[in-house]
């Protein structure tokens, strides 16, 4: 049943198909557009503005630093397959068994984290002026993520660490998600996040800004965490239980009042989402640091360093079956799934 409905749905709202695209084209804008990308009440598509704060929502925010700035790496790229891409097998080093099967529609064009542009916290894992996809793909440090979209069969596939080497392409860790449901990683299962979390859906396009809102959760990153994970992350990274830490899955809110007025449009849109939709702790690194695409066409974004810490506060989250997901009538939520 399931199955029918996700490509009815895609055959309607998509447009043709029919070879990889990447993420900096108008192409891609106007498949991503036609997207769902996740269930309406998915946690990433969830409305969070008027969700109550946590009581330690101030010492939370203390501990990554209320004075420090907002920032971000232009990092998570991905490419959109079509339906018939190859499939080829993916060696999994380090979490085999904490990773999804192959094989995968990996295509040759297949952007690795933070081509092409020169915005990172990691300057080592930044491609060279003048570098090749193939030798990126190839070589290089840092995470090294691997972002496929498949949206005719609904399906996200993300890697860490991904390489390409003569004998075929491996990676750190392989996770596949259901773009038509809200099922999670199995329990303290990491997946290409350290929560857990996929990061497609938090990742801000040019699309979207364009458009002048961001509908959807965020990503961001913090040195410091704590050993514990929240919905909707399954997995911590952390040996540290000081409980004014935020645990993975933690979710910030930009404060209501915030003035988001002077901001250029493509930083206003990114604000605004950030009030309403709000963002996940998804990962260990540079505190504040949001993952942006590495679009050339997002203009202004400098300008976020203007919000500090103290502007965000930490909310009281909704679990697997509260907020939108508790309004639908149990035996019909697996039509939903």
């Amino acid at each position: 049943m399931r199955g029918i409905v996700v490509v009815a749905l895609a055959l309607v709202a998509l447009p043709p198909i029919t070879r990889p695209v990447l993420f900096d084209t108008p192409e891609a804008d106007r498949i991503v557009q036609a997207m769902q990308i996740f269930p309406p009440d998915n946690p990433w598509n969830e409305d969070i503005s008027a969700l109550p704060t946590l009581p330690s929502s101030d010492a939370i925010i203390a501990s990554v630093g209320a004075d420090k700035p907002l920032g971000f790496n232009l990092d998570m790229n991905y490419v959109i397959v079509p339906p018939d891409q190859k499939k080829v097998p993916v060696k999994v080093i380090e979490y085999p068994e904490e990773s999804d099967p192959g094989p995968f529609p990996v295509p040759e064009n297949a952007p690795i984290e933070n081509w092409p542009l020169h915005k990172n916290e990691d300057a080592k894992a930044l491609p060279k002026p003048g570098q090749s996809l193939d030798d990126i793909q190839r070589h290089g440090t840092g995470d090294r993520h691997l972002i496929i979209v498949d949206p005719v069969h609904g399906l996200l596939h993300e890697f860490w660490q991904a390489r390409k080497t003569d004998a075929g392409w491996e990676a750190s860790q392989a996770s596949t998600f259901d773009l038509a449901s809200n099922t999670l990683r199995p329990e303290r299962w990491t997946s290409s996040d350290a929560a857990g979390l996929p990061i497609f859906p938090a990742i801000v396009r040019y699309d979207e800004v364009a458009r002048g809102r961001v509908a959807h959760a965020m990503r961001v990153t913090v040195r410091r965490t704590r050993r514990e994970y929240v919905y909707p992350a399954r997995h911590f990274a952390s040996s540290q239980t000081d409980p004014n830490l935020p645990r993975m899955g933690e979710r910030l809110r930009l404060r209501n009042d915030f003035d988001t007025s002077q901001f250029p449009p493509h930083a206003r849109a990114i604000l605004e989402g950030l009030k309403r939709y709000g963002m996940f702790v998804a990962d260990n690194g540079g505190d504040w640091l949001m993952s942006i695409a590495p679009d050339r066409r997002l203009l202004g974004l400098e300008t976020l360093a203007r919000v500090k810490g103290s502007d965000f506060e930490v909310i009281v989250p909704t679990g697997p079956d509260e907020g939108p997901r508790g309004r639908i009538f149990p035996p019909l939520r697996r039509f939903f799934q």
